[in-house]
C-alpha cells in the first residue's frame, strides 16, 4: 500500500494547464492525482495563461535544469490602444491611444513585427520574479517603485502573424529562455504607436514536447489509472534521459 505521502513514480507529465491556476497548484493537483511523493515543474505559466506545463516526478526532477534553458512556443493575443503596468490583462492601465484610433491593419503590424525577430535586447518587466538585493522586482512594484533593469539578450526563432483584427491580433512566437512575452507585446505596441497589452497566451512548445501530447487536468482526473499518461524515463527524448537510464528500461 502507498504511504500518505504518495507512490515513488518517475516519470514526466506533460500537462496542459487551464486558465486560472498557478502552475504550482495544476502541479499540485496533478501531483495528488497520479499519487506521486515528489514532483516539480519546469518553467512557471501565469495563472490567465494556458497551456503546456512538464511535470517531473521523482528522478525526472533532474531533467528540469534543460528544461529551464530550452526554446519555447507561445501564441499571444495582443490587444491595441492600451497599456499596462504589468503589460498584460492583469495590470492597470496606464496610457491609451488616442480616441480617434481605430485600430491595426495586418501590413502595418507585419512591418512592426520585423524588427524584433533574431537577436534583440529586452527590458525584462518591472512585475517579474527576477530579484534585485535578494528581494523579487514584483514586489518593489507592488511599492510603486520601479528600478533601473539592463536589457537582456534573447533571440525571437520565429515571430508569425495568425490573425489580425483591427484592435487584437495571435501572433506565434518561438523564442529563447528568458523571453517575457508580455515585454514583447508592449514593445510592438509601442512601436506601431497605438499601445498594446498581452491579453492571452498559450503555450504550446517547450523544447522537444508539444501541447499536442498534453493531457487536460479534468481528463486526468477523470482516469481510471491516471499514472498511465506519465511518460517514463526510458522513453525520454534523447539528451533528457536521467543518467544510468537506458531506452529498454522502464522505471514506472
Amino acid at each position: 500500500m502507498a504511504s500518505r505521502r504518495g507512490q515513488m513514480l518517475d516519470g514526466v507529465l506533460l500537462l496542459d494547464k487551464p486558465e486560472g491556476l498557478s502552475s504550482n497548484h495544476a502541479l499540485q493537483r496533478a501531483k495528488r492525482t497520479v499519487d506521486a511523493r515528489k514532483a516539480g515543474h519546469t518553467g512557471t505559466l501565469d495563472p490567465f495563461a494556458t497551456g503546456l506545463l512538464i511535470c517531473c516526478f521523482g528522478k525526472a526532477t533532474k531533467i528540469s535544469a534543460a528544461m529551464l534553458e530550452a526554446d519555447k512556443v507561445y501564441e499571444a493575443t495582443l490587444t491595441f490602444g492600451e497599456e499596462t503596468d504589468s503589460g498584460d490583462l492583469t495590470g492597470h492601465v496606464t496610457a491609451r491611444a488616442p480616441e480617434d484610433f481605430a485600430g491595426v491593419d495586418a501590413q502595418a503590424l507585419e512591418a512592426a513585427l520585423a524588427p524584433f525577430r533574431g537577436e534583440i535586447e529586452q527590458i525584462p518587466p518591472m512585475v517579474s520574479a527576477l530579484k534585485r538585493d535578494g528581494r523579487p522586482l514584483y514586489e518593489y512594484a507592488r511599492q510603486g517603485i520601479e528600478l533601473e533593469r539592463p536589457p537582456r539578450r534573447i533571440v525571437i526563432h520565429a515571430l508569425d502573424l495568425l490573425a489580425c483584427e483591427g484592435r487584437s491580433a495571435r501572433v506565434r512566437v518561438h523564442c529563447s529562455k528568458g523571453t517575457y512575452v508580455r515585454t514583447l507585446a508592449q514593445d510592438i505596441g509601442r512601436r506601431l504607436g497605438c499601445l498594446a497589452h498581452l491579453s492571452a497566451l498559450r503555450r504550446t512548445a517547450v523544447g522537444p514536447f508539444l501541447i499536442e501530447q498534453a493531457v487536460g487536468l479534468e481528463a486526468l482526473q477523470a482516469m481510471e489509472a491516471p499514472v498511465t499518461a506519465l511518460i517514463p524515463l526510458h522513453a525520454l527524448p534523447d539528451g533528457l534521459r536521467p543518467a544510468g537510464v537506458s531506452t529498454e528500461e522502464n522505471i514506472l
